[in-house]
């Protein structure tokens, strides 16, 4: 247990190490305080989840100690997963994509690009290689009881402070499936202006996502419907294709696919661009 209490306070470390980093340039990039990320408090888990999974792959303490290039590897890879799963996650729960790379070169599908990819892989081999040692060889002076007492502190207040914001976002994902608008960015627009006008916490939320796009759960799932629809079609009149040249080939049957496609096309093609991003 000791070396899981170890990892339960590096992880709460380089979170809040994160944190820092994430609102340090957020200050640059706005010239003002935002309280980054999902939780209400000054952390970051993505960044201290990622540190503890690389030095657990490639540190050495469970397993063999990774080279440069494996450390560095480990870190773009593990690093990577967290953020593009924590982008799925908070999308499918949440109803919005709250950071998007689309513009950004070298993304996959918007959540992850090589830039911060890149960033994290030479981070872990510092953290790995330089840092880690030392903490822990600090770490291991600790009563082992002290230390118990801490890493149980922290996952309590991690877990209160996850069920609270879970609450606040749920209030966020009804605003954004109930609030009227004909399309992504005109309802991201009411969203935003809501949130403004509501308590500190709801206020925070916006503050930390500012660039937040709504994905509305009746736009989203008449979406899912038509591309459905759409494929069927598509197969359908495949299936009659294939059939063209048998003795017992339907023209009119044909036709009547054709057209049922090309409609489901202008259905499908339309709705898609009332949303500001393709699925």
């Amino acid at each position: 247990m000791t070396l899981f209490y170890e990892f339960v306070i590096m992880a709460f470390i380089f979170s809040i190490l994160g944190w820092i980093m994430e609102v340090s340039l957020k200050f640059i990039q706005y010239h003002r305080f935002i309280n980054r990320g999902f939780l209400i408090g000054p952390y970051c888990p993505i960044y201290g989840f990622g540190v503890v999974g690389v030095t657990i792959l490639v540190g050495g303490l469970i397993g063999r100690e990774g080279t440069y290039a494996e450390t560095f590897m480990a870190g773009f890879v593990i690093c990577g997963f967290l953020e593009y799963m924590t982008s799925f996650y908070m999308e499918k729960m949440f109803h919005a994509r709250w950071w998007d790379y689309s513009s950004k070169p070298m993304n996959l599908n918007g959540r992850i690009w090589i830039g911060n990819l890149i960033l994290f892989g030479l981070a872990s081999v510092i953290i790995v290689k330089w840092i880690a040692p030392h903490y822990f060889d600090f770490i291991e002076t600790w009563n082992p009881f002290l230390l118990g007492v801490f890493a149980w502190a922290i996952l309590a207040c991690m877990l209160f402070d996850y069920t609270i914001s879970h609450f606040l976002m749920n209030i966020v994902k009804k605003e954004i499936d109930t609030t009227d608008g004909d399309n992504t960015e005109e309802i991201s627009i009411q969203v935003h202006a809501m949130l403004q006008n509501k308590n500190l916490l709801l206020r925070r939320i916006y503050q930390a996502y500012p660039e937040f796009k709504v994905l509305p759960s009746h736009l989203t799932k008449k979406y899912k419907k038509l591309k459905k629809d759409y494929k069927a079609a598509q197969k359908e009149c495949r299936n009659l294709l294939h059939q063209k040249f048998r003795t017992n080939f339907n023209s009119e049957q044909l036709k009547q696919a054709q057209q049922k496609l090309e409609e489901a096309y202008q259905q499908l093609n339309q709705l898609t661009g009332r949303f500001k991003r393709r699925y």
